[in-house]
């Protein structure tokens, strides 16, 4: 079969073309990243000289600004390719963050901060696709560990950095990192335009021109398996607001335990999701193990971390055994999280066809969305009523995310739940290699699933 064109069995481990400078790009950005959304309002106050109040609304209209873009980031890059409008993103984050020492009114503040939230919600869905242009097979899945870990060392190396300028200069230095921001994504994109990405298959030839414009959304909201597998990650997504939103909040109302939790919490995160992120995710890629499996054995671990926290909140014991039982949830957490997100991503990657994969990966990361910007609200206004009660509806969350992994199985494409085609697959598929030498085909199989 096509998709896994270039790859044998026994081949996973290989490097893609131009994989060294995706990653050190990817990482690099993650650093400029780090650099302001630890201090994100003050970090924008001290920049522009507004008030907290107008930085926190232009930022919040922004941002939802910037959610309604993603369905058009998804058709550019269907029509253009997810490296171009990788590039032209980098670009405008660049830009942006150079621009904001400047952006000392509150129209210009705005304008600046609506190009560079255009770009920064929609990086995700345009990242995921390039993953897709240059990768097949179980690479994907190794290149989806791979950014995660980058993206989680880079910004808590961003997030030492800014420390260090604003130790060093004081909130002077807040300038001073906005300028290191579009160094570092001008830099980033100066990598990634080394890359080479695969656009035979559809994305921006005649075949993918003509499917993409004449059916755009509408194949997306037609081919229902997809729909599920966004419909289960928009579950097990609440999950992941859960320790920057929910945590926090559980500790100090429920708990009432030091709030020094939180960074020690937040640290084991990190630092097990760059350390040994790579590895769990290649031990579970070499086990053969099929991706909507994987992922729904990471949305357990997820529930199982969630009902720890129950049982936490119910005994709460000593102070001691709570800190040792705390951490111990967020390393199962965690673990849940690197299981699932390597695998969750390339499922997602895979299950979408070649020449409409921007405008699904697009829907697809709305579940992302959709669940951050609902966290807030609805994880506190649980936790008015009872402090178990968000774990609760977290860990039903999850537990219902990985039983509908299970029942999708059978209905995705087979090149999507394998990261490798099985034995028998391969035997079927090999009288037919050539005929079907590209997965243009491939809307006309998952909308018939």
């Amino acid at each position: 079969m096509a998709v896994f064109m270039g790859k044998t069995a026994g081949s996973e481990e290989a490097k893609v073309a131009g994989e060294r400078s995706l990653l050190l790009g990817i990482g690099i950005s993650a650093v400029g990243i780090g650099m302001y959304i630890p201090f994100s309002l003050v970090f924008f106050h001290h920049v522009t000289g507004l008030s907290l109040t107008l930085v926190g609304l232009v930022m919040t209209v922004t941002g939802l600004a910037g959610l309604a873009f993603m369905p058009l980031a998804g058709s550019a890059v269907d029509r253009f390719g997810a490296k171009r409008v990788n590039l032209v993103l980098y670009g405008m984050r660049a830009l942006g963050f150079a621009l904001y020492p400047f952006a000392s009114s509150l129209p210009a503040f705005a304008a600046v901060a609506l190009v560079t939230a255009l770009a920064d919600r929609s990086f995700g869905v345009v990242q995921q696709s390039l993953i897709g242009e240059v990768a097949r097979g179980a690479a994907r899945d190794r290149l989806q560990a791979s950014t995660r870990a980058l993206q989680n060392a880079g910004m808590g190396a961003g997030a030492l950095l800014v420390s260090g300028v604003l130790a060093l200069w004081g909130t002077g230095g807040f300038t001073y990192t906005a300028w290191g921001n579009a160094l570092a994504f001008a830099l980033a994109g100066l990598l990634v335009s080394r890359v080479r990405a695969d656009r035979t298959a559809g994305v921006g030839g005649a075949a993918g021109t003509a499917a993409s414009g004449s059916v755009g959304y509408r194949t997306v909201l037609r081919d229902r398996p997809f729909l599920g597998l966004t419909a289960a990650n928009f579950l097990t997504a609440l999950g992941y607001s859960a320790l920057s939103v929910l945590f926090p909040l559980y500790l100090s109302t429920w708990l009432k335990a030091p709030a020094s939790l939180t960074g020690a919490a937040f640290t084991v995160n990190t630092v097990l999701c760059a350390g040994v992120g790579v590895l769990i995710a290649g031990r579970v890629r070499r086990s053969g193990a099929r991706r909507t499996r994987s992922a729904a054995l990471g949305a357990l671990l997820f529930a199982a971390a969630f009902v720890g926290q129950i049982a936490l909140g119910t005994l709460r014991p000593g102070r001691t055994v709570t800190l040792v039982a705390l951490l111990a949830i967020v390393v199962v957490y965690t673990l849940g999280e690197l299981v699932h997100s390597p695998s969750g991503g390339a499922l997602s990657v895979s299950a979408a066809p070649e020449p409409v994969r921007g405008r699904y990966l697009a829907t697809y990361q709305l579940s992302y969305s959709l669940a951050g910007a609902l966290a807030p609200s609805l994880f506190t206004a649980l936790l008015a009523v009872d402090g178990r009660l968000p774990w609760a509806v977290l860990a039903v969350a999850a537990l219902g995310a990985a039983l509908a992994l299970l029942r999708l199985e059978r209905h995705l494409p087979a090149e999507a739940v394998h990261a490798e085609p099985p034995v028998a697959l391969r035997a079927a598929s090999a009288p037919h290699a050539a005929p079907s030498a590209t997965p243009a085909a491939a809307p006309v199989d998952v909308t018939a699933a």
